[in-house]
């Protein structure tokens, strides 16, 4: 998991700060400024009475502060159901609550639960965590949302972004590779984990490596001089995951205040400027990762706001699942090499046989990609091949070698684990040793996460059937070397989300514009866990557009029927480019798949092609960026896209003025875990059609036509070429959680 933290903020002690998330626990556990015990948490005082009141004072003193800002009745009604239903539910309090609100395009919806959450915050001497899932969202509310407020109200307001330990360089790793003979000692294999010292190179090593020093040395450079603060979102170009990787700060290979690089860490300076902050930024999975990490406050002692909160779920079932690789092995070879020269440094004599228990280990996984391979079909391609094991039954003959797998994965880790915590005594008791301690320890550290992995993930693999969690190998051999990866996650989110965080949470507040589908709020209680909860309340706000006047459906039947692929794409494309050829000004099209997406691209004919701009054929920021200035010289431009198209595309005015469909947006049937999510419910009795993926293409529909009409003086059409929408009993119910469109029906 990853740790949390921030910018915007001055560096004022770095001795505040401890390390709650290492690879040995903190012997004292008592300094996690950012946990329970932190100042403003132990200070929160309860609410009075009149609380709600105040906080409502916040967001009139907001709309007020800016002629342009325009204050709507739904964004009142959102504000004041935050205010009364958190009022008497802050820290200090016994009341718990959790606001779920739908507030639809154009409500305002940040201004409004802003306002209300600080200011109840500042009533009661707490802090608000606002959670996005889009980094779009995130800086809107850094650079406008949040300067608004702190220049409305009479007090100060300090805010900052909240990132994974991960987006930072460790700056001990980054001089050591960006020094030739330190970096040598410390070569890392391909595999991403430490070569044992004295252990040969190939050729293509030696030019990576080389590559790599070079690198490094620039950054390193850029960090020393000033032009760089050391994290990764700020480089001017984007970083090789492979190469970021060896340069990362982690929190296995993290010393904390032992390293000799601490006082002067990107990463804990960030951090200590996290704990001065009232309002913290961060996403869904940072949320969750931090969960009993004192990374961020706990959820009990702050104010808890999700916007973009319909991607809860699936960023929790992400996040809660595992997976290991069984046939990539290289790293157990050098497990005992690492460790020992770790050991003879300590005069640390292991508990256990290393390389017997190595052997072991990578005997048993041996022995599970063997049987495997029999049962997956090998992808001989970039393309992968999976099989997944039903009714989440992992194979008898393989319980054994996974039970020993996790048994020699927990004993190597445990190993690793009293060596780190020797490590770390070390570099605390001789202080001119710590740079060669963070050294060895960020060696353990690579290997310690490498195991931890492949523990979680056996521990999930070996459940019993009734705790509901799908099991599938991913098989791919693309350079004819064959990878076998083992994945194990559950089936539904909700039951992990009520028992980590909303039995914890004091105030949270959960909005999107995409929290209902088919009209009913319904299956997101029940997907996040929700449901039946005493401290829920929804409430759906409409938008203030008038979508009757403002937008026009047009439903489209196409003679082939839908299930027909190749027919139905082909009687589509034509219907579409007929479409295409009366765009004055900008369109969107959305697709459900890439063949589909080309199938239309392909049939473009010259002068079509020259206003059509695709996904994926430059970045995104410049596709945008060209399609606005192809609409801003007079000419049309059209954007072709898929599901990420889909979502948080901003296109106001003239250049999003029609939007075409090419199909609903059916989830693809292949997931295992929708596979498994299915199966699960029809053993129950229950009907996965209508269940799950009913809803939840309701959900993805409306975030499409979201796309269309974003103020009040927009004008745009909806062309959805799939006549299920109007034709099926299921499509009706899809329909009806759409925006009150005028609608037309035309044939294809």
């Amino acid at each position: 998991m990853q740790s949390a933290v921030c910018t915007r903020l001055p560096v004022q002690d770095m001795d505040a700060l401890d390390d709650p998330d290492a690879l040995d626990p903190d012997p004292d556990g008592s300094s996690g400024l950012l946990g329970g015990d932190e100042p403003d948490a132990a200070a929160a005082q309860p609410m009075d009475a009149n609380a709600a009141a105040r906080a409502m004072e916040a967001f009139d003193r907001l709309m007020a502060s800016n002629p342009a800002f325009c204050q709507r009745p739904g964004q009142r009604a959102m504000a004041q159901r935050i205010a009364d239903s958190l009022h008497d539910a802050t820290p200090g309090n016994a009341r718990r609550a959790i606001a779920v609100i739908q507030a639809g395009t154009g409500v305002g919806k940040s201004a409004a639960y802003l306002a209300t959450a600080v200011g109840l915050a500042l009533s009661c001497n707490t802090r608000v965590v606002v959670s996005t899932a889009t980094v779009a969202l995130q800086e809107q509310l850094l650079h406008k949302d949040l300067p608004a407020l702190a220049a409305a109200l009479d007090v100060p307001l300090t805010f900052a972004l909240a990132k994974g330990r991960g987006r930072y360089v460790c700056k001990l790793q980054l001089e050591r590779y960006a020094d030739a003979e330190g970096g040598s000692l410390l070569d890392w294999a391909e595999d991403g984990t430490p070569q044992s010292e004295g252990e040969p190179r190939s050729r293509s090593q030696t030019a990576q490596f080389e590559r790599r020093m070079r690198l490094y040395r620039s950054l390193a450079q850029a960090l020393a001089e000033g032009e760089w603060a050391g994290d990764r979102d700020t480089l001017s170009q984007p970083m090789d995951p492979a190469d970021w990787a060896p340069i990362a700060a982690e929190r296995h290979t993290c010393t904390a205040r032992h390293c000799p690089r601490y006082r002067d860490c990107c990463y804990y300076s960030a951090k200590l400027a996290l704990v001065q902050a009232q309002v913290i930024v961060a996403n869904h999975d940072l949320i969750l990762a931090s969960l009993g990490m004192r990374a961020l406050p706990d959820p009990d002692k702050c104010i808890l706001v999700f916007d973009e909160g319909h991607h809860l779920p699936s960023v929790a079932l992400e996040r809660f699942a595992s997976a290991m690789d069984v046939t990539n092995l290289r790293w157990l070879d050098r497990l005992p090499g690492v460790l020992h020269s770790a050991a003879r440094e300590m005069e640390h004599t292991p508990s256990i046989d290393v390389s017997a228990t190595a052997l072991q280990l990578r005997r048993a996984m041996q022995d599970i990609a063997r049987a495997l391979q029999g049962l997956v079909p090998i992808a001989t391609t970039a393309d992968s091949a999976t099989h997944r094991f039903p009714n989440g039954v992992w194979p008898q003959e393989l319980v054994e070698p996974m039970a020993l797998t996790q048994e020699h994965a927990c004993t190597l880790l445990h190993e690793l684990t009293e060596l780190g915590a020797a490590l770390k005594r070390q570099a605390r008791d001789n202080p001119t040793q710590s740079a060669d301690c963070a050294a060895r320890y960020a060696n353990l550290g690579q290997m310690a996460s490498r195991l931890s992995g492949v523990a979680q993930a056996a521990s999930m693999l070996l459940a019993p059937e009734e705790r509901s969690v799908a099991k599938w190998v991913e098989a791919s051999a693309p350079s004819g070397i064959v990878t076998l990866r083992i994945h194990a996650g559950p089936l539904f989110a909700g039951g992990l989300l009520q028992e980590r965080l909303w039995n914890v949470a004091q105030a949270v507040v959960i909005t999107s514009a995409t929290l209902t589908t088919c009209n009913s709020f319904d299956y997101f209680l029940r997907e996040t866990g929700l449901q039946g909860l005493p401290q829920v309340s929804a409430l759906a706000v409409d938008s203030p557009f008038d979508y009757a006047r403002q937008g026009e459906l047009v439903v489209v039947a196409t003679a082939a029927d839908p299930r027909n692929v190749e027919a139905y794409t082909q009687e589509v494309v034509q219907a579409l480019l007929a479409d295409l050829r009366e765009v004055e000004r900008g369109a969107l099209a959305l697709f459900t798949s890439r063949t589909q997406m080309q199938a239309a691209v392909n049939a473009l004919d010259e002068a079509l092609r020259e206003r059509v701009l695709v996904q994926g054929d430059m970045a995104r920021p410049r596709l945008l960026e060209r399609h606005a200035e192809r609409i801003a010289a007079g000419q049309p431009s059209i954007l072709f896209g898929l599901q990420s198209f889909g979502e948080g595309l901003d296109l106001p005015g003239p250049l999003c003025e029609v939007l075409y469909i090419a199909k609903l947006p059916f989830a693809p049937p292949t997931d295992p875990v929708q596979e498994a999510r299915a199966e699960w419910l029809r053993s129950r009795g229950g009907d996965p059609f209508h269940e799950l993926v009913v809803p939840e293409t309701g959900i993805r529909l409306l975030q499409w036509t979201g796309r269309a009409i974003r103020t009040e003086t927009d004008r745009a059409r909806l062309v959805c070429y799939d006549k299920r929408l109007t034709h099926t009993a299921y499509g009706r119910r899809i329909l009806a959680g759409l925006p009150p469109y005028a609608k037309v029906q035309r044939n294809c």
